[in-house]
């Protein structure tokens, strides 16, 4: 009998043939790639991947899933299973010199934004990622200004990576069925950041201060770190909203800040 899902991991195991295919074909593994999935769960993409590319590490924080899962893997490849959180696993560290890693993942719903910053943030090893998440989360990480899901996630994935929605699932394609949709994206980290991004600690920091309030004027929510002379210099409105601004004004609000040395 295969193992349970448990909703204490927020587990949601792929069942239906047709998307599993159709992630696949997004995916297009190739033989001497490696491959890393978060969260194989039953193995439903697990065997498919392993066998075109020889060997794979697999990511499972529940004990009770791994020995079914290499078992069933067993003759197909060398699968590096690795019992821990995804959270707190160093992902360059499974790179080697043969090239960067392409990751793949259905991300739990209950820590999938902090997750994707996790991955963020060692994107200098990864070619690729293909993640499947709720719904409403790729709106955030597609969004642009000026819509309601544009955020924090949206100014921070679009400035390093490219993000490219790819298609809907629905909850008959899991079981148990969610009560939400999901989407299925593809995020290519970018050699280069979008827009100049002198220090990314401080990019980082004016984004997550501009959103941590999202009905307060730039010059509220910024206070500390420039004043509304600074940011009108950067050539931003000290009146605007974070969710108005096109990554270039992030970029430039981060640069003033450098320069102003304001506190954290």
């Amino acid at each position: 009998m295969p193992p349970r899902p448990r909703k204490r991991f927020g587990q949601n195991f792929l069942h239906d043939p047709i998307v599993i295919a159709r992630i696949l074909r997004s995916i297009d593994p190739r033989p001497g790639e490696h491959l890393v999935e978060i969260g194989p769960g039953r193995g439903a993409i697990t065997t498919q991947l392993l066998s075109a590319c020889g060997e794979l590490d697999a990511v499972e924080l529940d004990r009770e899933l791994i020995e079914p899962l290499a078992r069933r893997c067993a003759d197909l490849g060398r699968l590096r299973i690795h019992c821990t959180d995804a959270l707190a696993l160093d992902f360059c560290s499974l790179a080697t010199p043969a090239g960067p890693l392409r990751v793949v993942g259905n991300l739990p719903y209950n820590i999938s934004t902090p997750l994707l910053f996790h991955l963020l943030g060692q994107a200098r090893c990864i070619a690729d990622m293909h993640l499947m998440l709720q719904k409403e989360v790729v709106e955030r990480m597609a969004a642009r200004p000026g819509v309601k899901a544009y955020g924090r996630l949206s100014v921070m994935l679009q400035t390093f990576c490219d993000v490219e929605p790819l298609f809907a699932i629905g909850p008959g394609a899991f079981i148990p069925a969610p009560k939400v949709h999901s989407g299925f994206v593809r995020l290519r980290p970018l050699a280069a950041p979008r827009v100049p991004v002198p220090d990314p600690a401080r990019f980082a920091l004016v984004v997550a201060r501009a959103f941590g309030q999202r009905r307060k004027t730039l010059r509220n929510a910024l206070r500390g770190l420039l004043d509304a002379a600074a940011i009108q210099a950067a050539g931003v409105d000290p009146v605007s909203r974070a969710e108005r601004l096109e990554l270039a004004a992030f970029a430039a609000l981060a640069v003033a800040a450098c320069k102003s040395g304001g506190v954290t």
